[in-house]
């Protein structure tokens, strides 16, 4: 690529970004630390530390993040070192399946498990029907404040993006290292601690990081669960005087602080970590076969985490086809009534339409975006494209409830971008920016990978041939990375149909809301609201389901490398 050309998209690309993230971002932090008069203030942000709701609401989120990634951790790790190292009976079936979790949004699995294991759920019954729990003293299992639910609702949701990090990182090891270990009398437990252990944590901290950030500002289960003394609850419900309240975006503010700090620190130990960079010989495989007892063992493992990883799933599809289910294990009565009268509601339909323009138009702007942005990356040699290429990776470490609230200060009235909703205050164009700028990373890394991948001798090939640089792009450039694109917008597409933070917030009037503020308004309906959302949900849960496998399927063993930061 000429430098020319280079320089031109990566101005191009700053600008677009510039506009629609940075500054957004940027205003937040100006409206936190701004006072009445213009002059710069303290007064907000000091104002939150003082006020022990907004301090108790932080820590819980804080508490929120680590938990939730360290459950993660511990779920992901086991299944991603097995998986590197062993070949068991059903392993392709079960590594596929247990991506299982992000196929549904997890404030929608909320819903289902609080049926299973609230105090009236299936699993307390089926103890008291045991003789195993008296029915005058019912277990919580989700905790009295429901910490504990949201907890293993983030962790059941997000597993998969720590497993996907570690899975990549362990693939590119070569495993002679380990043998040569081995060979020099190391332990099992010595070769891990010293070998194994210290070449994928960048991995883990790349997992890491994103499910701390995501876990840490989450919105939609703290909301289903009614725990209301976390952060992001606390800046969802101070929605409604903004223009009295500058708290909220203070509040917006720290917490973009936290999740960039996190964001920094993982890419300084990453980089850091050098090693585990050169990739295993393509010809030579550290694989064991375990056969037996022992196979069946660790098969029963992943079978395991996938059933409880399902729970959710389950709860939520029961729940969409029952007539009667309160203290009893099963619902007592069922009927797909449920799902015809979810699609005749009013808002159900409207919802599908807005939600498939939003995400269509975000998805074509990702893939014309993120092509462009990998082939500067990969195919120039400009200075500060590493650069480029990590500044567009931040959508990873800034939450969604920051970039909504920096769409809401640029769009007031009198502020330079009004015009994006107008007087009907439409949030059209700003959903669209929103999903666009939130799920890019994922697209460029697709794009990065498959441009990696690909020989550019075909390219130069073309060129020499008398090809134009646009047809030599057209012809063989953008059809070697095909399936990478389509990929990542698969994926750009599907996240962005369910996404949460900018949707709640963003969409306030009932013609503008899109599938998930459809799904969260029907949880408030009175008499079967539960029911009807659980069928909306399953309708979702299907067409992520099949995205994200298609996507996966077309990327293989590069699936990883779309959570990477």
């Amino acid at each position: 690529m000429k430098k020319t050309s280079a320089y031109s998209i990566t101005t191009v690309v700053v600008l677009i970004f510039g506009v629609f993230f940075l500054y957004p971002v940027a205003m937040t932090l100006a409206v936190a630390f701004r006072n009445e008069a213009g002059g710069f203030t303290l007064d907000y942000v000091l104002g939150v530390f003082k006020n022990p709701i907004y301090v108790e609401g932080l820590w819980n989120s804080l508490m929120m993040g680590v938990c939730s990634t360290v459950v993660s951790l511990l779920l992901a790790f086991p299944l991603a070192l097995a998986s590197h190292r062993w070949v068991f009976p059903g392993k392709k079936l079960w590594t596929l399946l247990i991506l299982a979790p992000l196929v549904l949004p997890p404030f929608v699995g909320a819903v289902g498990i609080k049926h299973i294991l609230g105090i009236s759920g299936s699993l307390n019954t089926v103890l008291v029907d045991l003789g195993v729990m008296s029915a005058d003293a019912p277990m919580d299992w989700l905790g009295e404040s429901r910490f504990w639910g949201v907890i293993v609702m983030n962790a059941l949701h997000l597993y998969p993006v720590l497993y996907l990090n570690i899975a990549a990182t362990l693939s590119h090891l070569d495993p002679a290292m380990e043998e040569a270990a081995q060979n020099l009398g190391c332990t099992p437990w010595r070769r891990f601690q010293k070998i194994t252990l210290p070449l994928c944590m960048p991995g883990v901290f790349a997992g890491a990081a994103i499910v701390f950030i995501w876990s840490f500002t989450e919105l939609g289960v703290p909301l289903v669960f009614d725990y209301t003394r976390v952060a992001s609850v606390q800046i969802y419900d101070g929605i409604k005087d903004l223009n009295q309240n500058p708290i909220p975006y203070a509040l917006v503010s720290i917490m973009l602080v936290i999740s960039t700090a996190v964001f920094a620190v993982s890419k300084v130990m990453l980089g850091r970590t050098g090693l585990g960079a050169t990739p295993r010989p393509k010809t030579y495989s550290g694989e064991r076969v375990v056969q037996g007892w022992r196979g069946w063992v660790i098969a029963a493992g992943f079978a395991g985490v996938f059933l409880v990883a399902c729970v959710p799933h389950l709860g939520v599809v029961l729940l969409s086809v029952t007539g009667d289910w309160y203290g009893s294990i099963l619902p007592e009565s069922m009927t797909t009534a449920h799902y015809n009268e979810a699609l005749a509601h009013p808002l159900v339909v409207p919802s599908i339409k807005n939600s498939l323009v939003y995400a269509s138009w975000s998805t074509l702007l990702d893939i014309v975006l993120g092509t462009a942005i990998a082939f500067v990356v990969v195919r120039s040699s400009i200075r500060g494209r590493v650069l480029l290429d990590a500044v567009m990776m931040l959508p990873l470490a800034v939450p969604g409830l920051v970039l909504a609230f920096g769409y809401i200060a640029i769009t007031q009235k009198g502020e330079p971008m009004h015009w994006l909703v107008g007087d009907v205050n439409n949030p059209m164009y700003l959903l669209i920016a929103a999903y666009a700028v939130r799920r890019l990373p994922y697209v460029v890394r697709a794009a990065v990978a498959g441009l990696q991948q690909s020989n550019i001798t075909l390219e130069e090939a073309a060129r020499s041939l008398g090809a134009t640089p646009l047809r030599a792009l057209r012809r063989v450039a953008i059809p070697l990375i095909g399936a990478n694109l389509v990929a990542g917008g698969i994926l750009a597409f599907a996240f962005a149909m369910l996404e949460v933070s900018d949707s709640l917030i963003l969409a306030q009037q009932a013609e503008h809301f899109p599938i998930t503020k459809a799904i969260y308004t029907l949880l408030s309906t009175l008499g079967n609201g539960h029911e009807l959302a659980s069928a909306l949900g399953v309708w979702a849960m299907v067409f992520l389901g099949i995205s994200i496998i298609g996507a996966f399927v077309m990327l293989g063993k590069k699936g990883g490398s779309i959570f990477r930061m």
